[in-house]
């Protein structure tokens, strides 16, 4: 079975002639176009191309790229946490809460199906061919696809969040906290959860910003997304001079959205209670344009990804969590990770002719 080759698409582009990959953040400030894949675990994949150009998003070219795509059995997916454990890890926080060991904590699980046999053209099941399905089915702002076969990176993600994007100098980060069907059915808890992280992440880039600089343009906004609203805030700051993309990650990653407050007690009590590394879900995944001094990077939320390593069968992975504060409701969080899963997957489970229509 043959490799796909490598490429990326984000942000308008496509790019393909791989050139090097790297582990080393500090490529990020060199040359060239990069994309970029940060799992959660910080497992780094820095990969600079050298042929990048305009992505003309033809619904017809979308659309038979999305035909390739033979998605896992809706009925097959499966949990690394059931309800009953992850319930139980609800009122844990909780506790930990009330103890004052933390404000809140992200906490999440991992879902993972077996992709069918075929057929593939060759190949295994392409990563590409999902994202075209997303673009169809569930397009977002920062939607992108990365695939390096040979360096054990296939992810296509359809986030609606902003991890860290620059302009120059100038960085921002929008973290998104508080989920709901519909703009008028936000709970109280909400506003306090997003407040609380933006705090966090007023502070992580007050690390590498100038004094003074890290401001809040936007605070609790209202943001549609296909199936779900959410509540976004909006944090800018100036880096300081000498600071770069080592600085900038080490300050900020993993994102606080994804993590919790305090970050470091809602990392150890993440790492107790959930029962499978998170990867590519809540890293950062994106692109960075060293020649330009831009770049935008996503929390991997609303992410896939291909696993080749379980048993030689590739199957397809993802994640989904919610904020846990003390006023959370076990089961509401449950049905939070539940309404952030069931229409992604539903789309990925899908089979597509090239015009896009669903067959089944």
């Amino acid at each position: 079975m043959r490799d796909l080759a490598p490429m990326a698409r984000f942000g308008g582009l496509v790019a393909s002639d791989l050139r090097d990959v790297t582990a080393d953040p500090a490529a990020l400030d060199s040359a060239g176009f990069w994309a970029v894949a940060v799992d959660f675990e910080g497992r780094t994949v820095c990969a600079r191309f050298g042929d990048v150009r305009p992505d003309p998003q033809d619904p017809a070219a979308t659309g038979a790229r999305a035909a390739r795509w033979h998605g896992p059995v809706r009925t097959d997916w499966t949990s690394s946490m059931d309800r009953q454990a992850y319930e139980d890890g609800v009122r844990t926080i909780r506790e930990r809460i009330a103890a004052g060991d933390v404000y809140q904590v992200n906490l999440c699980r991992v879902l993972g199906a077996p992709l069918p046999a075929g057929p593939y053209d060759g190949h295994g099941p392409d990563i590409d061919a999902l994202g075209a399905v997303l673009a169809l089915g569930n397009p977002a702002p920062y939607a992108g696809t990365i695939r390096l076969p040979g360096h054990g990176v296939e992810i296509a993600t359809a986030s609606p969040e902003l991890f860290l994007s620059r302009d120059g100098r100038t960085v921002e980060s929008r973290p998104i906290k508080g989920t709901a069907r519909t703009a008028d059915s936000f709970l109280p808890k909400d506003d306090a959860e997003n407040v609380m992280i933006v705090d966090l992440v007023r502070n992580d880039l007050g690390r590498v910003c100038t004094s003074g600089s890290v401001t809040v343009p936007a605070l609790c906004a209202v943001e549609p997304h296909p199936g779900l609203v959410h509540l976004v805030s909006t944090v800018r700051g100036e880096l300081r001079t000498g600071a770069g993309w080592p600085e900038l990650l080490a300050a900020a990653f993993p994102p606080g959205s994804v993590t919790g407050a305090p970050k470091s007690s809602a990392l150890r009590i993440i790492g107790e209670l959930e029962t499978a590394p998170r990867g590519p879900y809540c890293g950062g995944i994106g692109w960075v344009d060293a020649d330009r001094g831009t770049a935008a990077l996503a929390v991997g939320i609303r992410t896939f990804w291909i696993d080749r390593g379980t048993a030689g069968h590739p199957e397809l992975r993802f994640g989904t969590g919610a904020g846990i504060t003390w006023g959370s409701d076990p089961a509401g969080e449950w049905a939070e990770t539940e309404l952030k899963a069931e229409r992604l997957l539903a789309v990925a489970s899908e089979v597509h002719e090239a015009r896009g229509r669903t067959l089944r």
